[in-house]
């Protein structure tokens, strides 16, 4: 399978970020690490190996972008204001430099986004954000409400970011042509399964 490595200078994080690639053609996936993670997890986990059928014949590429999480949702170091903004930054850099990436290299307006765990925060946060650039979002046991992270601190960049907060407002005609895939445990937590919405 053909596996591509990038780095650039950010221009919105204002440092470098690094991203793995995955397939030569086919619909274009941001698939986000989960906690803490960087864009080699996926790889590491196998769950690209998982997906090789798909790649090999064309049908998916994917790309694996670097995690910010330590200095932003996850930084305890810093103000709960600041980390939003760190992450806001984050969503800068995938709009505005990775997803035209995507789009150049497939040929795809909009892209697919996809994550387990925290990366399934991240993978739903920003299609919803940006339905104009996202059609199809799949997510495995993420947790969607922010606020946990926050230590109570709250301002109109958490509501922005904390779907469960924005989304019963939104208005948007784009979110009635996008596919959710929100996988998920039964109440014992003894597997898992999808929750697909249009």
């Amino acid at each position: 399978m053909h596996e591509q490595y990038h780095r650039w200078y950010s221009p919105c994080l204002s440092r470098d970020i690094e991203v793995l690639t995955f397939g030569t053609r086919g619909y274009p996936v941001i698939l986000f690490p989960t906690s803490l993670g960087h864009y080699y997890e996926n790889k590491d986990f196998k769950l690209i190996d998982s997906v090789s059928w798909f790649l090999d014949n064309g049908l998916v590429k994917i790309y694996c972008p670097d995690g910010i999480d330590e200095v932003s949702w996850y930084n305890k170091n810093i103000h709960p204001a600041d980390r939003v903004k760190n992450h806001i930054w984050y969503d800068e850099m995938l709009l505005h430099e990775l997803v035209p990436l995507a789009q150049r290299e497939t040929g795809v307006g909009r892209v697919a986004t996809a994550g387990c765990s925290f990366g399934g925060y991240h993978a739903t946060n920003f299609a919803f954000k940006h339905p104009d650039v996202v059609k199809y979002v799949f997510n495995m046991g993420a947790s969607f409400d922010i606020k946990d992270q926050l230590d109570g601190y709250y301002d109109d960049n958490v509501y922005f970011n904390n779907p469960p907060d924005y989304i019963p407002g939104a208005q948007n005609p784009l979110y009635a042509d996008m596919y959710v895939v929100l996988g998920t445990t039964g109440p014992s937590g003894e597997k898992c399964f999808p929750i697909t919405c249009r």
